[in-house]
């Protein structure tokens, strides 16, 4: 499946609430996933408001995970160059920190860099920036200890600020008292909005926010469980300003114990995600947005894309979309030349039926989704030829797609399933979708089965150059290079006439 063994590289982000060490695999230029990963929820910058100082049970703690991390590389096979090892604001901030750093040395032979706020925020920039398709606007990234904003233009950071607003800090300050109430939430909002005038530039960004940080996904993962949306993880979820508020509301009626028991929330978060929730709140009322977009990127993504785009400057993708689909498609397939004729048989039908008024009305950019479903319909033979549509929409769903919206990964996910076998349906993922999207998915697998079986001999030979409308039924035209064969065009056109008919209420033809 794999024309080469991957590298291997580790970045450990040591945070103010959590520690957590992500191992990458990747093929340079051409993918990369998230391999490994451990999580654990160290609180090395509870205290640090009271004392300026790490607390000695939080920094044993800190240094008992990272030692178990050190064990992991080690018997992994990572060499120490491989593991970048970054703390962020509890440990920046505290007169103990340099202290910690040493020990960490001492004990693991890891060395620990301490990043700057800029250098904080730069990295979450890279990691929203190459994870949406965020243009301009604001990246908000919330730890346990700080609140780094970026501005955004042009897919260039314009402007950082970091400010000591983080969940911890902020449940320490006006929730110390372990009770919420709607005046202590008031009192919070006031405060981080008085914080936030330093950045005037959040009011003109456009009222786009891209936000990541543990709080911010698991405010999105209960925001999803409580609208009852299909679970399709976090990547792309949009948390409007109205959840966030009902969210909230919520939170402050509980205790953290009680919190600990919602749907969607986890528990090591319970005590410090109201802080965290007022807080973004307060950030999308001083930017006029409506909506903030979460990616499951965060820093530790951009760390490591700062290496693996190292040759781009500065180290983005040229375009999320069609990176994160040759991401997944080039795991998985050795051989792309049929994926790619597929796909490009896929658009040149779309256009075709478009020229004739055939196509369903829809707002969605459906050549593209068609390109993204002709490129991963048969990833699933990686593990299997029966039933490798199924796989194939496996793969889709559990790997994501960033850059796509929730709606569209779904519709490329169903595409994919339904390019052979079945009533195309929206089925578990119609959650997600819009009135009008079961008919676009029936059109898609339409055109995904045609364009399947056109190219059936594998050997790119067939193209497709027009449509016409007679009498009730569209005659297909196509152009054959003088090496092939249309005989297994024509024969595979004829066996999709069903669901053809059924999805533009015309009967298909072959001129």
């Amino acid at each position: 499946m794999l024309e080469k063994t991957p590298s291997r590289t580790v970045v450990i982000d040591m945070g103010s609430n959590s520690f957590r060490l992500v191992a990458y695999d990747y093929v340079e230029g051409r993918w990369w996933r998230r391999s490994d990963e451990i999580y654990d929820g160290v609180r090395i910058g509870a205290g640090l408001l009271a004392h300026g100082r790490l607390a000695e049970e939080r920094v044993e703690r800190a240094l008992q995970v990272m030692d178990v991390y050190a064990h992991f590389c080690a018997a992994s096979g990572i060499p120490p160059e491989n593991v970048s090892a970054v703390a962020t604001s509890a440990i920046r901030d505290a007169t103990n920190g340099p202290e910690f750093v040493e020990r960490v040395k001492q004990l693991t032979g890891l060395s620990v860099r301490v990043l700057s706020a800029d250098e904080e925020a730069y990295y979450a920039y890279l990691a929203a920036v190459n994870s949406t398709t965020l243009e301009g606007g604001a990246v908000l990234d919330l730890g346990g200890g700080s609140l780094q904003l970026v501005h955004v233009a042009a897919r260039r950071a314009l402007a950082t600020e970091s400010w000591p607003l983080g969940t911890v800090r902020m449940t320490e300050r006006f929730f110390a008292d372990k009770r919420s109430s709607a005046k202590q939430c008031a009192a919070l909002r006031a405060h981080v909005l008085v914080e936030l005038a330093r950045a005037p530039w959040l009011r003109q960004s456009g009222g786009m926010i891209v936000g990541m940080g543990g709080t911010v996904r698991n405010l999105a993962a209960a925001s999803a469980t409580a609208a009852e949306r299909a679970g399709l993880g976090v990547q792309g979820y949009v948390l409007t300003a109205e959840g966030l508020g009902e969210l909230i509301e919520a939170l402050a009626k509980r205790s953290a114990l009680e919190r600990a028991q919602m749907p969607g929330i986890k528990p090591e978060r319970a005590g410090v995600i109201l802080a965290g929730a007022v807080v973004v709140a307060a950030v999308m009322e001083a930017a006029g947005a409506e909506r903030l977009e979460v990616t499951e990127a965060g820093l530790r993504e951009g760390v490591f894309f700062a290496s693996y785009l190292s040759r781009h400057d500065p180290p983005l993708f040229a375009n999320v979309r069609e990176a994160s689909v040759w991401n997944l498609a080039t795991q998985y397939q050795d051989d792309l030349s049929h994926c790619r004729h597929v796909a490009l048989l896929a658009g040149q039908l779309w256009r075709a039926l478009e020229s004739v008024n055939a196509v369903p009305d829809s707002d969605l950019d459906a050549r593209e989704l068609l390109w993204a479903a002709g490129m991963l319909h048969d990833i699933g033979m990686s593990i299997d030829y029966d039933d490798h549509h199924r796989h194939s929409r496996y793969l889709v769903l559990a790997a994501g797609l960033p850059g796509f919206s929730q709606r569209e990964q779904a519709l490329i996910a169903q595409t994919v399933r339904y390019h052979r076998k079945g009533t195309p349906d929206l089925g578990d993922l119609a959650s997600l979708c819009e009135p009008g999207d079961d008919r676009v998915l029936t059109a898609f697998a339409a055109i995904m089965a045609l364009a399947e079986y056109l190219d059936r001999s594998r050997d790119g030979t067939i193209e497709v150059t027009g449509l016409h409308p007679q009498n009730g039924t569209l005659t297909l035209e196509l152009e054959v290079s003088r090496r092939g064969d249309e005989v297994l065009a024509r024969w595979g056109a004829e066996r999709q006439s069903e669901l053809f008919r059924r999805a533009f209420g015309r009967s298909l033809t072959v001129g």
